[in-house]
């Protein structure tokens, strides 16, 4: 923690993991940091080859442990994530091929102005030990992500999100839906507005966001704590 503590930039981050999973005894630990645009930062002890590998494969879109903790505020045990489709399952089996752990346990981290970060312990083992070991060090587990983000935000601030435009109640409404998976039909409906008028307000949601299109006005809105979908 002091090692954390003392940490003056990404490479002293870097160190500080490396001497945390050691401490721990742990396969992995893992700060990782993704904005509106869905750039990446972080560190953290997966292997070079599993790191570029998730980046040339573009598995943000399909990793559950990000959808999963992207929806939550509270800690996560990766066996509550949904690893039923295909691809996750595809995913989880090719991450564990590269060292990643079959366990894992993820802090979501909401800092300022809708920052989203996760911090990560990965590890092989039984369910037994990982559920005993994560009960133990969970209050350990969210003091160091919460240090951990400190730090970053402390390095990169440019990467702070700028303060977010407030949408409308009607334009969160019709976000939170479409993120949801409701089609525009299903969300007009329940809204019980017109399929024109729905269209003005998600206009309206993308304009404030600088949002190229729909998806990314929903993945800017969720990234910036603007609409949460539980």
């Amino acid at each position: 923690m002091e090692e954390l503590e003392r940490a003056d930039g990404l490479g002293a981050l870097q160190g500080a993991s490396e001497a945390l999973r050691n401490y721990y005894g742990i396969d992995h630990v893992v700060y990782h940091w993704v904005d509106s645009a869905g750039d990446q930062y972080g560190c953290g002890t997966y292997s070079d080859a599993w790191r570029t590998r998730y980046l040339e494969q573009n598995y943000l879109r399909v990793d559950p442990v990000i959808l999963g903790c992207f929806q939550r505020f509270h800690p996560v045990d990766w066996k509550r994530l949904d690893w039923s489709s295909r691809a996750a399952k595809a995913f989880q089996a090719e991450a564990i091929t590269h060292g990643v752990g079959n366990q894992g346990f993820s802090v979501p981290i909401r800092g300022p102005n809708g920052q989203f970060a996760l911090f990560t312990v990965s590890h092989s083992c039984s369910d037994d030990w990982w559920a005993d070991w994560t009960n133990a060090c969970c209050r350990d587990l969210i003091l160091i992500a919460h240090l951990f983000n400190q730090k970053a935000l402390e390095f990169e601030p440019k990467r702070n999100p700028e303060q977010s435009t407030s949408l409308s109640p009607r334009e969160v409404d019709a976000m939170t839906l479409l993120a949801m998976g409701y089609s525009r039909a299903q969300v007009a409906d329940t809204l019980a507005i017109s399929e024109h008028t729905l269209r003005v307000y998600i206009e309206s949601a993308r304009f404030k966001l600088g949002a190229a299109n729909t998806t990314h006005a929903i993945v800017r809105a969720m990234s910036r704590g603007l609409i949460v979908v539980v």
